[in-house]
């Protein structure tokens, strides 16, 4: 299925995005693999590099899709300046030395192959419902990074990105290993190097009482899609932990946090992956991520090892304190 294809058929159930995998299937009676049991098969390697943004920007206000110029443009643009900061690296005395060169990075060179304005499609206007209180606890976090280890992303410590934040694009590590069995399904995130183990056959949730960073996990198949309830979440994560998610990083999530997320292959190529997030503290109401995953039979994932050689944050805390004692001085 090509990007114009796909585009078109996610258009179509654009509105009814509990539907939009299928109907896109429908449309081009497309056979699903399937399992030795039976199930529809996702196993493989998936990717979801994009450039295309969490939120719908300003500029695009009222439109779902991109049309075919502005893909082009998008995607000149962000190959130019990547060759001109490859280049172009200059550090004056005493400035920022910057993150990573782009040669590090793998963040994609794309938009979404169904062409839309934001990995969020609803509600309508392609944002999420944040409430101004959660944003004030946001960039009070921000501002305090200096003060205590708590104040920073769970990414930054190395910890999860939870859920769903672990399926989002990222500056690299965009890989998605799954793993089935009759009774499982499973994820193994290149990205923190989570593994998430969905259990197929189970009755219902743990006991309100248990609380953890990815949730307690129970599956079922409607049809051939997917369908993954996570609750029993603890309040110390967030949605999005990278800067790829914009204004939602650092937004927290509180132990109401609910998501339903939907599996459905389209084709030989495709996954669309969609995930509804409540969380009442938090937004004024649910709101909904989609995206295609793109099977990379060749992609090669490797450890991150993110925990050994994390300089940052206590690199971050003594600066704090060497201010504090500068200005005690």
């Amino acid at each position: 299925m090509d990007r114009l294809t796909i585009r078109k058929t996610f258009s179509t159930a654009f509105l009814a995005i509990a539907v939009l995998a299928m109907s896109a299937a429908g449309a081009q009676d497309y056979i699903v693999p399937r399992t030795h049991d039976g199930q529809p098969d996702f196993s493989g390697v998936w990717t979801n590099d994009t450039i295309t943004p969490m939120e719908r920007p300003a500029n695009m206000e009222g439109r779902a899709f991109l049309s075919e110029d502005e893909i082009a443009t998008m995607e000149r643009n962000i190959a130019e300046r990547r060759e001109y900061a490859d280049n172009n690296i200059v550090v004056e005395a005493g400035g920022n030395v910057g993150g990573y060169n782009q040669i590090w990075l793998d963040s994609g060179d794309t938009v979404l192959s169904t062409g839309q304005t934001s990995l969020i499609v609803d509600p309508p206007n392609g944002r999420a419902p944040l409430r101004e209180s959660a944003a004030a606890v946001r960039d009070y976090y921000f501002a305090h990074v200096e003060d205590h280890y708590i104040y920073h992303t769970v990414w930054d410590r190395c910890l999860t990105r939870g859920v769903p934040g672990s399926m989002l694009p990222a500056g690299y590590n965009n890989a998605y290993r799954f793993i089935q069995t009759p009774d499982t399904f499973t994820i193994v995130y290149e990205m923190i190097h989570d593994v998430r183990t969905i259990h197929l056959n189970k009755d219902g949730h743990v006991d309100d009482k248990v609380k953890l960073y990815m949730g307690d996990s129970v599956a079922h198949w409607e049809g051939d899609t997917l369908v993954v309830e996570t609750t029993n979440f603890n309040d110390r994560g967030m949605i999005a932990s990278s800067s790829a998610g914009a204004r939602l990083k650092g937004v927290p999530v509180t132990d109401d946090l609910h998501v339903i997320e939907r599996f459905t292959r389209v084709s030989e190529q495709t996954i669309i992956w969609s995930a509804t997030i409540t969380d009442p503290e938090i937004y004024t109401q649910p709101f909904t991520i989609s995206m295609p995953l793109t099977n990379e039979p060749d992609y090669v994932m490797y450890e991150y090892a993110c925990h050994e050689g994390n300089y940052a944050i206590p690199n971050i805390l003594s600066a704090g304190r060497a201010k504090e004692q500068q200005a005690s001085n």
